[in-house]
């Protein structure tokens, strides 16, 4: 069984930017059911299909498997619902873990949120200097309901 365990945090100034390189992605979300959310996502040249699980704490099921590149264009534009995701990601080490920031576009830009996967819920983890509040508990945060209530909405 697949496994994500993800704690997600704001992300404070530019500082993490002189060590990272970015990736643009573009992502939608299929229409499915409260216990099931089913992603297609572009990153750079590379396409999957992700099935993800009900969050419990930092922790839910997912599968992700690669598919052609053009069959993820063909659903990204006609079966996911609108607005799709854009953001660039970019990745940082920071004292052995790797750090993955979302740097928003579109109708979330302004926000920016990095993401650390743990091997285990109670994993002690460095936090880099360039890190903020910690939003994981925060489902707004979560990139299927960014699709449905984006950023430029919230009330600050």
């Amino acid at each position: 069984m697949g496994v994500e365990i993800e704690r997600k945090f704001l992300v404070c100034g530019d500082r993490w930017r002189k060590l990272a390189k970015g990736t643009e992605y573009r992502q939608g979300y299929l229409p499915s059911s409260d216990l099931t959310v089913v992603r297609i996502r572009k990153m750079g040249q590379a396409a999957v299909l992700t099935i993800k699980g009900r969050t419990t704490g930092v922790t839910r099921q997912e599968y992700e498997y690669t598919i052609p590149k053009a069959d993820a264009d063909e659903m990204l534009n006609t079966l996911c619902r609108q607005p799709l995701i854009e953001k660039t990601r970019y990745q940082v080490q920071h004292e052995g873990t790797l750090w993955e920031i979302d740097e928003f576009e579109g109708d979330n830009r302004g926000l920016i949120v990095a993401e650390v996967e743990l091997e285990r819920e109670d994993q002690t983890i460095s936090l880099p200097d360039w890190i903020g509040r910690e939003v994981s508990d925060d489902s707004r945060y979560f990139n299927v309901n960014l699709a449905s209530n984006p950023y430029k909405n919230w009330k600050s």
